[in-house]
């Protein structure tokens, strides 16, 4: 499918990043290999659909002393899922369904064992239940998982909450995009559909041509967190037989960091956490989101699938991240509280934002209110299971906070 020229186009004003804002961010990145301990890394800025900002530095490689250069690229794990999201929610439009189809009306198998009925709004708002399987199977053997998810029953029921599916959301949308497009893979719809066409540095599945500019991953250091709002998710974490446990541990594979540096995991691209790009990469394309998803005059992004990534679906607390999260159509929005104010700010300010963070510190949103995008990748990993500080306080001065 071409992109088709945009007649008339309501984008948002954009929110001027001013020079003082461009110094604060590069203050905060140089502040990260000077006091946090980064490795290498690279953050991306847009506004009004310019790159007004990026930077990288650090190395590739500590070990063999190669350079973090503007070719690098990074593995950055749940980031993947914004865009694997956004394939599966073109394929949906493009077929003809919304949010309220039922998932077995193109995957009929799925419906077995208490699944009849669910909806694609459902699995991409993490609210269907199966974010952990009962049945030990390979995340590499993706027709086993789709085998081992259509008998799977759900975990809860029906408008009975949410819980974060780390690993299997990645299954779902892969079988539903595949099911939907007739494409070899999600990873091949992304590359036809959005990274090739915009040009995009970001891949899920990457090719061997690409190897050579993956920077190397280092584990995370350091206890994990006693106290705050993390605290009951690492206690359950920890714990053997928990369900949060299960639900980071199925299907099996690419549990360390060493596994997520083997080439083979790069070009097999998981679509909840295999994904591999520059930040500039990752930024422009929530630039599109940002801009609407119209770029250059052309419309790239079908206009009926924009507000479907805004609007937030799943709210409260999560039954596997056990604290408030909520989520859009497969991103991640922030929670509010009775009062309609951010519980936390890890997309900015905007009420509009959303995006999706990744293990270790990786992280990316859109801002359509204010026409801004934003990402940043490294290999230093740290502990937690939201952003840290090395890219929230890059936020923060993005806004001027």
């Amino acid at each position: 499918m071409s992109p088709e020229k945009e007649e008339s186009t309501s984008l948002p004003a954009s929110r001027r990043i001013t020079g003082p804002q461009l110094e604060k961010i590069t203050r905060v990145f140089e502040e990260n290999f000077e006091t946090a301990g980064e490795i290498g890394a690279a953050v991306s800025v847009w506004s009004g659909g310019e790159e007004v900002l990026h930077l990288h530095g650090g190395l590739r490689d500590r070990e063999a002393g190669v350079p973090w250069d503007a070719d690098t690229l990074a593995a950055v794990w749940s980031a993947t899922k914004g865009p694997a999201a956004a394939c599966c929610l073109w394929a949906l439009e493009e077929a003809g369904h919304d949010l309220n189809t039922a998932i077995e009306t193109v995957w009929p198998e799925f419906g077995q064992a208490g699944k009849s009925g669910m909806q694609f709004g459902e699995v991409l708002s993490h609210r269907a239940g199966l974010a952990a399987l009962d049945e030990p199977v390979s995340l590499f053997d993706h027709a086993a998982v789709v085998r081992a998810v259509e008998r799977q029953r759900p975990h809860w029921g029906a408008g009975e909450g949410h819980g974060y599916h780390p690993r299997i959301f990645g299954t779902l949308v892969e079988e539903i995009v595949r099911r939907l497009s007739g494409a070899a893979s999600l990873g091949e719809f992304w590359r036809e559909r959005i990274a090739k066409p915009l040009g995009l540095q970001f891949w899920i599945g990457l090719p061997e041509s690409e190897f050579a500019r993956v920077a190397l991953l280092h584990p995370a250091k350091g206890k994990l967190e006693s106290s705050g709002e993390a605290r009951a998710f690492y206690q359950a974490l920890g714990t053997a037989d928990s369900f949060t446990r299960r639900a980071f541990q199925s299907p099996r594979g690419l549990h360390s960091v060493q596994e997520m540096n083997r080439p083979d995991s790069w070009a097999h691209g998981h679509p909840a956490m295999g994904g591999v790009g520059s930040a500039s990469g990752l930024a422009k394309f929530y630039a599109v989101l940002a801009a609407g998803g119209v770029w250059e005059g052309n419309r790239v992004i079908p206009a009926r699938v924009m507000p479907w990534m805004e609007e937030t679906l799943a709210e409260g607390d999560d039954r596997v991240l056990l604290m408030p999260t909520a989520f859009s159509a497969g991103f991640m929005v922030d929670p509010l509280d009775a009062a309609g104010t951010k519980r936390r700010r890890i997309l900015g300010p905007s009420l509009r934002a959303f995006g999706h963070p990744g293990a270790g510190g990786s992280h990316a949103f859109a801002d359509p209110e204010n026409g801004i995008a934003f990402a940043y990748v490294m290999n230093q990993m740290e502990l937690g299971v939201m952003p840290n500080e090395k890219s929230l306080r890059m936020i923060e001065a993005v806004y001027g906070d």
